[in-house]
């Protein structure tokens, strides 16, 4: 049996790759089963299986070739399920029944687990006149908020959460809402959003132009662009979004371009898709392919080719072995056979060949390898047309004046030219945090390694956490060789690099990327905001199709330190002592002998008695917040879960802090049973309806700033967060290892992530 490079390799499969019975009893009993399983599964659709089962097998085997986590856990598995990881749905119609006829297709496909986006520009704006029934339009925010409820819903029944893309043009009338809309932090949180910027609206920016605000030929408003722009870069200094997708860039450099118009993207970004279109996602390992590691490493190039070639041939059978959540959806995968094959283990590699991530060396071998994997997929798509056929929608003379294709070796457009291709695209960078730890804690994707080594707690069956050590792969093959000898300065880590050394790679690797990249770009909680700009406009100015930042926010987390200088409270020196760190700390408020409160009536249809909600307040340095909940009601029914309730919201409140998270995940709970209309407003559950009660007493006692709005300054709102600890708690674990990867926010204790 193969030994994992790793633990948390080993429980990485366990947990989510493993085949198991419905008991839990493994079918799986080894590493190697998984790869059997695979290779067997997509050599099924091949004239001759027995012949391919075997390479398959071989890439597959030492995590060479990584296929996505869906094909790794649902190849072969007899199971009815998408082997895609995700998809940009249809076009959303301006009207009320094709908005929820798209939200029905949403569900459906997010109930097989894939991750969607969309582009909600075609919705009129906020304050449109909707002919017929003399109203006003609500814009497509309000239509997202209802998209971001289904989100929540489809997550609730079902153990992965859910991942959604939204896109609005940098012209659409509402975009400075769209813009501002996940400053709230209680808004929008199931979606990732970004702007569609268009070249003109680039070059408006540069000249300090005006900008028209527009939709379906209408001009609503004319802006400065480069205010907007400005908005824009400040929502994603502060907040870390919206995103920026440069989508003029996008559909002149689509092979497709004379077939299709993209206006989307998947919830990470690095596959711009169409109406219907999906992702099919996999990864070469270019860390397990160096040679003489730390001793003049090289990547041979013709194992990296013959290894692109299985791949490409393994990904071409996934097209035809999966299912497809909508019909739609397995005609667009099957009239332009779309895959997107990329890497992982990038700057593991550079270390092991002494390179230094962000180098002008590095950055021209990463041209190479990319380079070469771009060659290698198109020569490889091209013999497989000529086996099986090109793709449907294939034109030669179009596919001849892509400029991607201009860019490959002329042996291998001499092969299209005569063959055609498989293939519509072959090549893009996706998020691989999951599949890298599963493969030996890899870097993932093109990123940086983001940490030499780190502490993760490990849940036991007996209930308590064990620590161990989480190194990285390269890391971990220099202390194989040299041991405890200090890593050359060549390691460097996301945490030290300048924000221009991650776009500099970004930009090495784009030309050979014929889809797009996933890819965050870490820049300190200090950089100022001109300098922040500066990197969107360098990775404009240098062709990359998009651009993500991650700054620490307030409302995504930050990571927090304590100086030694700094006078530090004795219990936080007491817990240092006995733990070598602090995730949260806080003691319980005390309760006076009086307190100030309110009491509010609640009545709930199907409940013969009304409610009784009262809510004491305490003041704190001349701030007044919520200290303790009681719920009364004659009817007995309710008293075990009310009194469970009242006794879990108060200790939540005395902890003190930002407690408005109490309501939101109270206005989240759904009854199967449905809800009921109250005060002109759907709630959804006697529960979401007491989280309402709550909310409505924050914002009159001004702790909350609004319905839907965040904590108001107080100075009694502090977090202490000592040591390397990212803000948010993970939801499938509850450690505070979130930690942002490729625009995902992926736990390092469980590996959980809304895209891996």
């Amino acid at each position: 049996m193969t030994a994992f490079a790793a633990p948390i390799a080993e429980q990485i499969w366990d947990m989510k790759y493993r085949l198991k019975q419905a008991d839990g009893t493994p079918l799986d009993t080894s590493v190697e089963d998984t790869w059997r399983r695979i290779a067997k599964a997509l050599a099924g659709a091949e004239a001759d299986p027995e012949a391919w089962e075997g390479p398959f097998y071989d890439a597959l085997s030492d995590f060479k070739y990584l296929p996505a986590g869906r094909i790794v856990a649902g190849a072969g598995t007899g199971r009815s399920v998408t082997l895609f990881n995700c998809f940009v749905m249809g076009t959303v119609p301006d009207s009320m029944g094709g908005i929820f006829d798209a939200l029905k297709e949403a569900a459906l496909t997010m109930q097989q687990g894939g991750g969607i986006g969309y582009d909600f520009s075609t919705i009129r704006p906020k304050g449109a006149a909707v002919s017929g029934v003399a109203a006003d339009a609500s814009g497509p925010l309000s239509f997202m908020d209802v998209w971001d409820a289904m989100c929540r819903t489809i997550m609730s029944a079902g153990s992965r959460r859910g991942a959604m893309m939204a896109t609005l043009r940098c012209d659409h009338p509402d975009i400075e809402a769209f813009i501002e809309a996940k400053q709230d932090p209680a808004r929008l949180r199931m979606f990732n959003v970004s702007v569609l910027a268009t070249d003109p609206f680039m070059e408006a920016v540069e000249q300090d132009a005006p900008w028209d605000l527009v939709f379906d030929g209408k001009v609503y408003r004319t802006v400065r662009a480069r205010d907007l722009w400005n908005k824009m870069m400040r929502a994603t200094y502060d907040y870390a979004e919206p995103g920026v997708i440069f989508i003029d860039r996008i559909n002149a450099e689509n092979n497709l371009n004379y077939a299709e118009t993209i206006a989307a993207t998947n919830p990470c970004g690095e596959q711009p898709l169409p109406p219907y279109g999906a992702c099919l996602l996999g990864s070469i390992n270019l860390a397990r392919l160096v040679e003489k590691p730390f001793d003049g490493g090289t990547i041979p190039d013709a194992a990296l080719d013959d290894l692109v070639a299985t791949a490409v041939r393994m990904m071409d059978n996934v097209v035809d072995a999966s299912r497809f959540p909508l019909p739609e959806q397995a005609a667009e995968a099957q009239a332009k056979r779309r895959i997107g094959l990329g890497v992982t283990g990038l700057a593991d590699a550079l270390a092991m060949c002494g390179v230094r991530y962000g180098s002008d060396e590095a950055v021209a071998l990463t041209e190479h390898w990319m380079a070469r994997i771009a060659n290698a997929s198109y020569r490889a798509s091209a013999m497989l047309a000529a086996e099986k056929g090109a793709f449907p929608l294939f034109d030669a003379v179009a596919y001849a004046k892509a400029p991607m294709v201009q860019r490959l070796d002329d042996d291998v457009q001499a092969l299209i030219a005569e063959h055609g291709l498989r293939n519509a695209l072959l090549t893009s960078i996706a998020p691989t945090g999951t599949i890298s730890l599963f493969a030996g804690n890899v870097s993932s994707g093109i990123e940086p390694i983001f940490a030499n080594s780190y502490t993760r707690k490990v849940l036991q069956p007996d209930g308590t956490r064990t620590e161990e050590e989480v190194v990285d792969f390269a890391v971990q093959a220099w202390r194989d060789l040299h041991g405890d000898t200090p890593l050359p300065e060549y390691f460097v880590t996301a945490q030290t690099l300048a924000p221009m050394d991650h776009v500099a790679m970004q930009a090495a690797a784009q030309p050979w990327v014929d889809s797009s990249i996933s890819k965050t770009i870490n820049v300190p909680a200090d950089i100022s905001f001109e300098a922040f700009k500066d990197v969107y406009a360098q990775a404009y100015a240098t062709g990359c199709k998009g651009c993500t930042t991650y700054r620490p926010n307030d409302v995504t987390g930050s990571v927090l330190s304590v100086s030694e200088a700094e006078q530090k409270p004795q219990a936080i020196e007491a817990a240092e002592a006995a733990t070598g760190e602090v995730v949260f700390l806080s003691e319980p408020l005390d309760r006076p002998s009086e307190l100030e409160g309110n009491t509010y009536k609640v009545k709930w249809p199907d409940s013969e008695h009304a409610l009784y909600i009262t809510i004491n307040d305490i003041v704190l340095n001349g701030h007044r917040r919520p200290f303790e909940v009681f719920i009364n009601s004659k009817n007995m029914e309710h008293f075990a879960w009310t009194v469970a309730l009242t006794r879990m919201i108060s200790a939540v409140f005395r902890r003190g802090g930002d407690v408005s998270f109490v309501v939101e995940e109270l206005k989240a709970v759904f009854d199967p049973r449905g809800g009921a209309w109250m005060q002109g407003k759907y709630v959804p559950s006697i529960l979401a309806a007491i989280g309402g009660v709550i909310e409505k007493h924050m914002i009159a006692t001004g702790f909350l700033a609004g319905e839907g709005m965040g904590l108001k300054s107080d100075p009694q709102a502090q977090v202490v967060n000592i040591g390397k600890r990212p803000g948010p708690a993970c939801p499938s674990c509850g450690q505070y290892d979130m930690r942002m990867v490729e625009g995902c926010l992926t736990c390092a204790s469980c590996g959980h992530s809304k895209c891996g």
